[in-house]
Order: structure tokens, then sequence, then C-alpha cells
């Protein structure tokens, strides 16, 4: 009988030279985070009892971002059956199933993963599950060569001849193996082919061999796309993105021109949502209930409440609390800030390390002077306040509830509830001085132009 039990196996070592990179190749974000991230959230929706992930040297990165998982080297990168080969101590006492995967393989789903521990456990107990896929253009992936009694054998495309280079059955290279005959089919994985590496394929012509059974279960192509450079990293965005409008969209919210709509993995919209084009949500970004949200707006680490309407061309940044049926305008950024419910930012400004009181009104060109080269410092903006246009808050200050900030103020003190400060020069009016410098002016020019 199958057993219950899963480990899994991630294979990270690769160094992805393409990808023409310091940063790990599995490090590179995919929708606001590493892709081997999205993996491991994947994965973790299966319960393993055990995950083992396979590093080259001196990728701390990379065993930091799989924790608390455990990591072991790969000192030499000889194909993919030495990869798993480097898994066997820490899964030495182990007999359950055993789930094989690439951490530059993100967007694979656990619905796949749980049809081929199904066909793994199923009546035939095959020794492995092959997951293939039939991609629009084969290319050079290697082919699943299938018979009657299920999948005979997997070449590489180098080792292919003509006739297995046109079976249309590509292998991903995704593999659930009986783990009571892994590590028996693994140690006898040789390398005589034309690459001179360890080819984890190999366990199927072996398993044959042994008279045991495999098989294949099918994918689709978007799930196996597996990164390597610049461009597949690219397209796996552009495959994450859909997914994500698509799900914003079924959890009822409108999206104008989906496509123009650029999420983050973990972007959470309420119901009711209307986002205009162009808008940008980076990771942390949680928005309530009938919230609008127009044009060319850019979102990071912040939260919007229920009924508020921000943009277009507006900039939360992380830290920004916007509140209940809050107003946030044009050109307006918020960096650190809570905007309690009904406030309104309408109109370019500034408001950074603060609060701006419930049903307050900002003024459009106001800024929060936050910071002092050395200090940021706290601006408090009272329930009710109204802050002219053009004023500058010096902070640390605070404004008292109901006061009123005149505009072109600059504040450098704290204003009194229901108080009234301004600071300007005084204004003067001289007669007629506009029209003599009119004249003079003209005179003075050839012609009297």
């Amino acid at each position: 009988m199958a057993s219950s039990q899963l480990a899994i196996i991630v294979l990270a070592a690769g160094m992805g030279t393409r990808m023409k990179s310091d940063l790990p190749k599995v490090m590179h974000p995919l929708a606001g985070r590493p892709m081997v991230s999205h993996l491991m959230d994947t994965i973790s929706g299966l319960n393993p009892d055990r995950v083992v992930v396979v590093v080259g040297p001196g990728m701390d990165q990379v065993a930091e971002a799989v924790a608390p998982a455990k990591t072991v080297v790969q000192g030499e990168r000889q194909g993919t059956g030495h990869a798993v080969r480097q898994a066997r101590e820490a899964l030495a006492d182990f007999t359950g199933d055993v789930l094989v995967l690439y951490g530059d393989t993100p967007l694979i789903t656990r619905e796949t993963l749980e049809r081929m521990l199904a066909e793994r456990r199923g009546p035939k107990d095959p020794a492995v599950v092959v997951l293939g896929f039939k991609p629009r253009d084969a290319g050079h992936y290697g082919r699943l060569v299938v018979g009657a009694e299920g999948l005979k054998a997997i070449v590489e495309w180098k080792d292919a001849n003509h006739d297995q280079r046109e079976i249309p059955l590509c292998n991903s290279g995704v593999m659930a193996i009986d783990g009571n005959r892994l590590w028996g089919l693994v140690e006898r994985i040789g390398n005589d082919n034309a690459k001179g590496e360890y080819y984890l394929t190999d366990l199927v012509s072996l398993a044959r061999a042994d008279g045991a059974t495999c098989s294949f279960v099918l994918g689709e192509e978007e799930e196996l796309l597996g990164v390597n450079s610049r461009v597949e990293l690219a397209d796996a965005e552009a495959v994450a993105q859909a997914r994500l409008r698509d799900r914003a969209m079924e959890d009822g919210a409108t999206l104008i021109d989906p496509a123009s709509v650029w999420f983050a993995w973990d972007t959470k919209l309420g119901r009711d949502v209307v986002v205009w084009p162009h808008v940008v949500f980076g990771p942390g970004v949680t928005v309530g209930d009938g919230v609008v949200i127009k044009g060319f707006c850019h979102f990071e680490q912040c939260s919007i409440a229920d009924g508020a309407d921000v943009g277009p061309y507006a900039r939360l940044r992380p830290g920004a609390e916007v509140g209940a049926r809050c107003h946030v305008g044009n050109f307006v950024e918020i960096k650190k800030a809570v905007l309690e419910d009904g406030a309104k930012v309408n109109h370019l400004t500034y408001v950074g390390d603060a609060r701006v009181g419930a049903g307050a009104n900002v003024g459009a060109g106001t800024i929060t002077c936050n910071y002092d080269g050395f200090n940021k410092s706290f601006t408090d903006i009272g329930a009710g306040a109204f802050i002219g246009s053009n004023s500058s808050l010096v902070a640390p200050i605070k404004i008292g509830a109901g006061a009123i900030v005149g505009a072109g103020s600059v504040v450098t003190r704290d204003v009194s509830p229901g108080a009234l400060a301004v600071t300007r020069a005084n204004q003067m009016e001289l007669s007629g001085w506009a029209d003599r410098f009119r004249d003079k002016k003209r005179a003075d020019k050839p012609n009297g132009k």
C-alpha cells in the first residue's frame, strides 16, 4: 500500500548564468517576492512531512528564503540526479512518497501536484510518476516515450533520435517517486550521455528494468514555465499577473483595464473595489470594500479602508493607513502616516510621519516637514482641522482639533484647538504701480512694442 507520508526535494542550486546577475536565479522576484518563495508557498499546502532544498555553495540568501526548510549543498553541479543525491542523508529513513521540484519553476499549482500524488498512490503503484506537458513549441525538451504499459522512458533531446524528437509529449522534470525505491534507483544513475551528467530522468528506465511500472500526469504549459533568463522571467511575470488579475475580479473587484493593473502576490482587495487603469500594487497592500482607486497610483505596504477614494496619481508608501471614506487626490504622497476616517488630502501634498484626524482637510501644496537632515519628527493634525493651501508644518508640531492654518503659512509652533494660525508677510498695495511699470517698459522698447 502506498504511504500517505510526503517528502519534497526542491532543486535550487542553479547559477542562472543566462540571467547575468549576482543574485541567485531562484531569488529573482516574481509578483513582488522571490520565485522560490512562490514554490515554497505552494508546497506548504500539501502539508509535507519533510522538505529539503538543494542549494549551491554560498547561497545563503536562498537558505534564508526557504527557511525553516532544511538545505543541503551541491558542491559540484553534475546534473539533476547528482543534485537529488545530496538529499539522501536528510531522507535516509524516509519511506513515503517523494516529490522532486525545481526552484526556477514557480508557477506549478498545488492541484497538479495533488494529481501526481494520487497517481503515485493509485492501484498501479508506479515507482515513478512524471509530469508531462505538450508545449506549443517542443523545442529541446526531453521527450516522454509511452507505450501500452505506461511510461517507458525519458529521452533527453541531445540523446534522442529523429523519431523520438517528433514526440509531442515533453518532460517537465517534476517527479513523484516511491521513497522505498528512490535511493536504490538514484545510486545506479550513470553519466554515459551527451552531457556527461547524472540525469534524474534515468530513473524511469532503471525502474522499468527492475520490473516496476512508471506513469505520467499531464500538466499545462504555462505552469511549467522554467525561468532561466530575464526574458523567461518576464514571461513568468505575465502568467502570474494574469492569475492575480483573474483572482481579484473573481473575488468581486472591478478592473477597468486589467492588463494595465499590476499586483503583488499578497495584494488583498475587498468587494466592490474599482481600480482604474495603470495602478501598481507593491507588496503588503490591503484595500477595503467599496474603494475607488483612480489611475496611475502606486501603493506599497499600506492599507486603505472601506469607501475611500484615492488618486489619480497618488503614492502610498510603507506605513500609510488611509481611513474609511477618506479622499486622497492627485499627486499626493503619504508615508508612515494615518489618515483617520473622512479626512481629505486632495492635491499636491506630502504627508509623512503624521496623523491627520477624522474629518480634517489638508489643502493643496501642504508639506509636513518631517526630516531635519538627521531625524524624523511627527506631525499631529487634530480632528476637523483645516490646513490652508501651500502651508508647511515643521515637525514636531501639533495642530489642535478644529484649528485653521491660513494659506501660505510656515507653522513652527503648536496651534491650539479651534485657533487660527497665520504666518505670512503683511500685504501692501501701491495704487497705479502696475500701470506705470508697463508704460515704462513699453517706452524702453523699439517702436514702443
